[in-house]
């Protein structure tokens, strides 16, 4: 069964979202990178608001190709999560509810994940090309001089995830390996 669900995603749709769920996520996500994460603890730790609000929001981890001729956007893949583990409870704190990569998270973000009911979701690596017919409409949203790894402001509908960890710790990453041990 594919759970859809919306971002801004309300507490009770987190919530219910348990490891190995593939879902189809609509709505409004942001995007973010290393440079870009960088740059959002940097404002923090001096005190300058970000310009944008991470409360109930979702970030995908991605970097977009420019697009072609008549497309809204170009390959649109996802990058490994973990590149952003020492950025994650930070932001989390401030209300990030939903991340979307590739790859493990570390122990700390979990944890974080736990205390904030947040979820990480898994978009398929490779599939950039894909992914990117379910962008709707894309802006630059801040630190546009990033290029690539600018914020933008993403419109999606229908993307295919799967719930890699989700608001209780339930780890995909181990949960499906275990499941074929001898």
């Amino acid at each position: 069964m594919i759970k859809k669900i919306t971002s801004p995603a309300s507490e009770e749709q987190l919530l219910s979202l348990n490891a190995g769920d593939i879902v189809q996520l609509t709505g409004i996500l942001l995007t973010g990178r290393d440079a870009a994460h960088k740059r959002m603890v940097e404002y923090l730790d001096h005190g300058i608001p970000l310009p944008f609000d991470l409360n109930n929001q979702g970030i995908y981890y991605t970097g977009p190709c420019p697009a072609r001729p008549g497309r809204i956007i170009g390959s649109c893949g996802p990058t490994t999560g973990s590149r952003m583990d020492s950025y994650t409870p930070r932001l989390l704190n401030l209300g990030l509810k939903i991340m979307i990569g590739k790859g493990q998270r570390s122990p700390e973000v979990i944890q974080a994940m736990i205390r904030n009911k947040a979820v990480y979701l898994a978009a398929a690596g490779g599939a950039g090309a894909l992914i990117a017919r379910c962008i709707k409409k894309a802006k630059v949203l801040a630190f546009e001089d990033l290029g690539p790894e600018a914020v933008y402001r993403l419109e999606v509908e229908n993307l295919p995830l799967i719930v890699a960890i989700d608001s209780r710790g339930n780890n995909l990453h181990e949960l499906g390996p275990a499941r074929y041990k001898i």
